[in-house]
This record gives C-alpha cells, sequence and structure tokens, in this order.
C-alpha cells in the first residue's frame, strides 16, 4: 500500500478514529523513503510523530559506546511505532534503523493529539494498544530475571506480535517476517540455540517458522505455555 489513506485505515492504533479524521490526518501525513541501514532517527531523538511502516522492515534498536547494536524489534509492513507522540517532550528510548529499503508514513505529533482531543471515543483503542505493548515489554524484563532460556524467547515473540499490531484476543492468529536468525541476533543466542530452545514449542504448534516468516497460530494458547513454565 502506498496510499496514506489505507495505511491508516489499517493502522489498529487509529481504529477509534472515524473515517473522516483518518483522512483528516493522511492529508497531514507524509511519507519518507528510506535505503536499508539508514538510520531514521537514533536514540534519544526528540521527535513527536506516529510512523507506520508503508513498505519494507524498520529495526528498533540501541546501542552502546563500543558500537554493539542490540535489537528490540524487527517491524513489518503495517507496524507503527513512536509511542512518544502521546508524551510531547520525552526523548525516543530507542532508535530506528531501515532494516530493509522501506516506506513510511509520519502522522505530525501536533496533528495527532488535536484529531484525538476531538474525537475522545478514540483514545480507549489507542491506551489499549498501548497498554498491551507496556504489558509485554515488562513480561520480557520479568522473564530474563526468572525463567529460563524456552519462556524467554516464546515471550519475546509475544512482544513482537503485540508490536506488529496484535491486539491480543484469545485465539488471534499473527504471522510475520521473521527468521531463527534475526530472532537469535535479538536474543544475543546462535541459530542453533534458538532452534534448540524453541523445539518443544514448536513440536506443540505453538509456532511456526517457514519461508522466512513465523506464524503464532493462537497468541492465549502460546501465553499460557510460557506461564507454565516458572
Amino acid at each position: 500500500m502506498s496510499d496514506p489513506t489505507q495505511i491508516l485505515d489499517a493502522c489498529p492504533l487509529l481504529a477509534g478514529l472515524p473515517a473522516q479524521a483518518r483522512q483528516t490526518l493522511a492529508r497531514l501525513a507524509r511519507s519518507r523513503r528510506f535505503s536499508a541501514e539508514d538510520v531514521i532517527y537514533l536514540p534519544g531523538a526528540m521527535q513527536s510523530q506516529l510512523s507506520i511502516v508503508a513498505a519494507g522492515r524498520v529495526r528498533l534498536c540501541s546501542s552502546n559506546a563500543s558500537g554493539r547494536e542490540a535489537t528490540l524489534a524487527i517491524l513489518d509492513v503495517g507496524a507503527w511505532f513512536g509511542d512518544t507522540v502521546f508524551s510531547p517532550g520525552m526523548p525516543r528510548v530507542f532508535g530506528a534503523t531501515a532494516h530493509d529499503d522501506c516506506q513510511l508514513v509520519d502522522i505530525p505529533g501536533e496533528a495527532l493529539l488535536a484529531v484525538m482531543a476531538d474525537n475522545p471515543e478514540a483514545y480507549p483503542v489507542a491506551l489499549d494498544l498501548i497498554s498491551r505493548r507496556l504489558w509485554a515489554a515488562m513480561s520480557i524484563i520479568q522473564d530474563d530475571v526468572l525463567r529460563g532460556t524456552e519462556a524467554r524467547l516464546g515471550q519475546r515473540l509475544l512482544f513482537l506480535a503485540q508490536m506488529h499490531n496484535s491486539q491480543g484476543n484469545a485465539g488471534s492468529s499473527v504471522s510475520f517476517r521473521l527468521t531463527r536468525e534475526l530472532l537469535a541476533n535479538m536474543m544475543g543466542m546462535t541459530r542453533q540455540g534458538v532452534h534448540r530452545a524453541l523445539k518443544n514449542i514448536e513440536g506443540q504448534g505453538l509456532v511456526e517458522f517457514a519461508y522466512g516468516r513465523v506464524t503464532i497460530p493462537d497468541t492465549e494458547r502460546l501465553q499460557a505455555y510460557i506461564d507454565q513454565q516458572r
């Protein structure tokens, strides 16, 4: 999709807005293209805009003083990022880099907040999605301390599902582009280590890797399995 109206209509974060309000935002939105490995913004950047991936993929990441990069998530088409748009003046915690040649549709923060203020019924939808992302992120922190590798990998996949616009409804299925190698890079593991750790999860049909994509047939079943790994 390249039409801003279609992209905004497909974004769950904006689903609470009436069609006319999304059309208003589409007229104010701008499209930007990046080549693979181009920096979109750095950690700590003071930006107030909501970005939606229209083509390609985006990597959310951070790095230390020696230049070593840590990847939080790789976002596919349709995913949105830039939660700080709802907190003007707050810096971005992670940076964003074009993982492939990509296209973004950006909505100015002031315009988004003004439209939301005129349509307050849209806030419950947006807040629910943001809260689910926060819950998934906090679960990752908990699992890094308390659980084994298998549960940590499963929880990271659920976090990525949230980043790819899954509302986490019971029985929901989510699919997005991801390989075991990319997942290993995110977790600081080898591809072979990821394969071994996910053997039980894949064997039960909770996660499926095929043709460069990962599919979670039922996010609730995967979460229930992870909750048992205490």
